[in-house]
């Protein structure tokens, strides 16, 4: 099974069922693909989908990955601050490295500079690549 990190901008716009990008969540939810997460990344979920959404909408999308046998709860032992443009962003990155992921799905263009990176090896992808991994590997 596929170990990634979805930056929370892939998760706010799969979260609605009216969303043409849906499948990403409806995936998550059908046990596709592993899903790591870190209490920093919660934390930042909950505070966007909230502000985005409401609320109750983030109280049940995080229920649902807490509560998930596909979800890895990863501990960050080491802060590589790989991105200085968005250092907030640093949280995925760091996730990406200490879960081994396979992945880290992203929109967000300072996600760039980790493609240059050779050490540590953080794979980032955008959310049609994301798509045809998924498609393929079931």
């Amino acid at each position: 099974m596929l170990k990634i990190v979805l930056d929370t901008n892939i998760l706010l716009i799969a979260v609605s069922d009216r969303s043409p990008y849906h499948w990403v969540y409806e995936a998550f939810l059908k046990e596709k693909f592993q899903l790591l997460v870190t209490t920093e990344i919660l934390s930042e979920y909950q505070e966007i989908i909230t502000e985005h959404m409401g609320s109750s909408v983030a109280d049940n999308v995080l229920l649902s990955i807490e509560n998930s046998v596909n979800t890895s709860f990863i501990t960050r032992y080491f802060k590589w601050n790989l991105i200085n443009a968005d250092p907030d962003d640093n949280k995925f990155s760091d996730c990406a490295v200490a879960g081994s992921s396979d992945y880290l799905v992203t929109e967000d263009k300072h996600f760039e500079v980790l493609k240059s990176i050779g050490f540590p090896v953080v794979n980032v992808i955008g959310i049609g690549d994301f798509k045809q991994l998924l498609t393929s590997a079931n």
